[in-house]
């Protein structure tokens, strides 16, 4: 709450808003790989402001119109946002303060609660403008914290002044509690916003778009110092050999569970898999698996990967993902500190993404005007050791056959997205090895040639599969040609789910089993709509197209196409509902469990060391409190994680980043040389001793 301390300060904010007969105006430009992808303004007059928010990326992005009134205290009274979301849903948010009561309509609906003053609204559709609203909002606060509305608190850390290189200097914050990932914020003297940044991308003042390339190596090196810091924290080792008792493991071989045993681990490598009852040797860690489940480590083969979001994978039990397009100085970084074991995360397999330039262009990986450059860039992602090349919507598909050409002269696959004005077949043809999206393989069917998938059309456009005859000539065609030239498919199965089944007001099927785990921000959103739903039949379009998503992977399967797990999401616990959704389309849930284990690792060529726990191999497992055989949600529960020779506890990971876990951590004794000569047995709770 609010302390006495912060009056002055807020009241000095408060004026500088009201004092000024004329407006003031803020803008600001979005940047995204180099290229600038969108701008804010902000009128401010009297008490006031006006902000305008435009972003378009990758042929999407929200437009919006906020209208704020601030009260004496310097927080927000009143808020309207209006316009329209990433892929186009309607906004229509309403926050008024008055009276000791706080009254707010969003996609959730309408809400009211006590307010006596000193709480901060949080929008849910709020412009980077609003960060720095809430930064001055915490800074005039003592101890830095606000509780929000709707829920939870945010709070401030300060950060190391930045000074950039072409002059000026701003001090740097880091706001917690809106979502997963704290937001970064840069504040001038005046404590107005100069930009808000992370790896990815920045928004800065405008005439300052020069520095957006410094900002984000600085929003890096910050981020990861913070990354670095919970890697110390989370991570353990023990340089003894590691007795995992009384589990029964998964055999993705056989889809088979076996009976109870302990798993030796020594350093990196599963040492043996012993009888329950066998003996330990002098010096060993125990750790009680209470008869728990162990399966290989899982796989999200659609990753975007962040600093965040490799944490979370390990969290999740997912210890490899196959990044699909980066920032590519970002990736080669990320991979070379995971890999030195500086920074939490999977084994990361590179794909090279490859993009043709037009007013649609996503701004990821590489950006190419002819096929000349094209086949350029495939050897440039060739050379750096990138497994793929991923082709996407603005890509010229007469170049596809050069680049893939180059691809095989050069030893790597070709997967991707469909090129605007082509289809599956026609890329098949041209050599893809895989396609990438379910919806991307079944627009084929039921777009006309001079439809322009580089829009959310490739989203809308799924309303036309409910329903789909199976045994149609050109599904079957398509079908066929997989079947019989090994095409995989990467199915992001969940992220078409929460495009196409979210509601406003309804919990998002896609987090239905986790949701109330989540941050409020987050909940929030996954309680949005996402494609426009203009009518009932738009939403039963939708509803039944996904049904015809569920049938495919099922008719896929059945005929021996490899399903590659992927989510394009970032949270990690989102893997888990795609292989949820593989059992609900019909897969059989040791085929499921296969796919992302063993199955992932064949496809990789990699599964000789990983995919199974053997003994030989390197240990990469995971622990679940249950039988994900007899519960696919089972997976949520994951007690521990092992990889490249540290042992991980996701609850101890959870709880940083505002997710309440899922399973307690398991009990860990340590024998007698990893205690100090004269401690005391360790309590229960006592690191030293257990983990429980």
């Amino acid at each position: 709450m609010m302390r006495p301390g912060w009056r002055p300060a807020l009241a000095l904010l408060a004026l500088s808003a009201a004092a000024p007969a004329l407006a003031q105006t803020e803008r600001m430009v979005v940047i995204a790989n180099d290229e600038q992808v969108g701008f804010l303004e902000a009128e401010r007059t009297g008490e006031t402001v006006a902000v305008h928010y435009d972003v378009k990326n990758n042929g999407r992005g929200p437009t919006t119109d906020e209208t704020i009134r601030l009260g004496p205290e310097g927080l927000p009274v009143a808020w309207t946002i209006s316009g329209t979301a990433t892929f186009g849903s309607d906004v229509d948010e309403r926050f008024v303060a008055g009276g000791g009561v706080a009254r707010w309509t969003d996609s959730t609906g309408s809400q009211e609660a006590p307010d006596s003053g000193g709480r901060l609204y949080i929008a849910q559709n709020a412009s980077p403008w609003a960060l720095g609203l809430y930064a001055r909002a915490l800074l005039a606060d003592s101890d830095r914290r606000i509780e929000a509305l709707p829920g939870g608190a945010l709070a401030l850390e300060p950060m190391e002044p930045v000074h950039l290189a072409g002059g000026g200097s701003y001090s740097a914050y880091l706001i917690t509690g809106i979502d997963l990932s704290p937001e970064m914020v840069l504040l001038d003297a005046d404590g107005a916003l100069f930009a808000t940044l992370s790896p990815r991308g920045v928004t800065v003042r405008e005439g300052h778009a020069e520095a957006a390339p410094e900002l984000q190596r600085i929003a890096t090196e910050r981020t990861s110092a913070r990354f670095e810091a919970i890697q110390r924290e989370v991570e353990h080792r023990f340089d003894a050999p590691v007795r995992l008792r009384d589990v029964r493991i998964f055999d993705p071989a056989s889809g088979m569970l076996g009976e109870p045993v302990s798993v030796l681990v020594f350093r990196d490598r599963i040492a043996a898999v012993e009888p329950l009852d066998s003996p330990t040797t002098p010096g060993e860690v125990v750790i009680d698996g209470a008869g728990g489940t162990v399966v290989p480590g899982l796989h999200d083969m659609h990753a975007h990967v962040s600093l965040q979001s490799a944490l979370l994978y390990i969290a999740s039990g997912v210890t490899s993902v196959r990044d699909m397009g980066n920032d590519n100085g970002f990736l080669l970084d990320l991979t070379r500190r995971i890999d030195a074991g500086e920074i939490v995360g999977p084994r990361i397999v590179r794909n090279g993404f490859l993009e043709g330039r037009s007013d649609y262009s996503s701004r990821n990986g590489i950006i190419v005007d002819s096929e000349a450059a094209a086949v350029e860039a495939v050897r440039w992602y060739a050379a750096r050791g990138y497994w793929q090349i991923k082709i996407y919507n603005s890509m010229n598909p007469v170049w596809v056959p050069a680049i893939v050409r180059e691809a095989r002269r050069l030893g790597m696959g070709v997967t991707g997205h469909i090129p605007a004005f082509t289809n599956a077949d026609s890329m098949i043809s041209a050599g893809y090895d895989e396609v990438t999206h379910v919806n991307q393989l079944m627009l084929g069917w039921v777009l006309r040639p001079d439809e322009d998938t580089r829009t959310p059309l490739r989203l809308t456009a799924m309303r036309r599969t409910a329903g789909l005859d199976f045994e149609a000539p050109e599904v079957r065609r398509t079908i066929d040609a997989m079947a019989e030239r090994d095409i995989a498919l990467d199915p992001t199965a969940v992220t078409l789910e929460l495009l196409m089944l979210s509601r406003d007001g309804a919990v998002s099927p896609a987090v239905a089993s986790y949701i109330d785990h989540l941050p409020i921000g987050l909940q929030r959103r996954r309680r949005q709509g996402i494609a426009p739903i203009e009518s009932a039949a738009d939403d039963a379009a939708y509803r039944g197209a996904f049904e015809s998503i569920k049938a495919l992977l099922q008719t896929l399967h059945a005929r021996g196409v490899t399903l590659l797990p992927g989510t394009d999401d970032a949270t990690g616990l989102s893997l888990h509902r795609e292989l949820q959704l593989y059992g609900e389309a019909g897969i059989p849930p040791a085929d499921v469990l296969r796919i992302a284990t063993l199955g992932a690792e064949r496809y990789l060529g990699r599964d000789q060391r990983l995919g199974s726990v053997e003994g030989g191999k390197l240990a990469d497992f995971l622990l679940i409190d249950g039988n994900p055989l007899q519960d696919l949600r089972a997976l949520h529960r994951i007690r521990m994680v092992a990889k490249d020779g540290a042992f991980y506890f996701p609850s101890e990971i959870w709880e940083r980043v505002g997710v309440a876990p899922f399973a307690a951590p398991p009990e860990v004794t340590l024998p007698p040389a990893h205690r100090p000569a004269d401690a005391e047995p360790a309590a229960p709770h006592d690191h030293a001793e257990t983990h429980q």
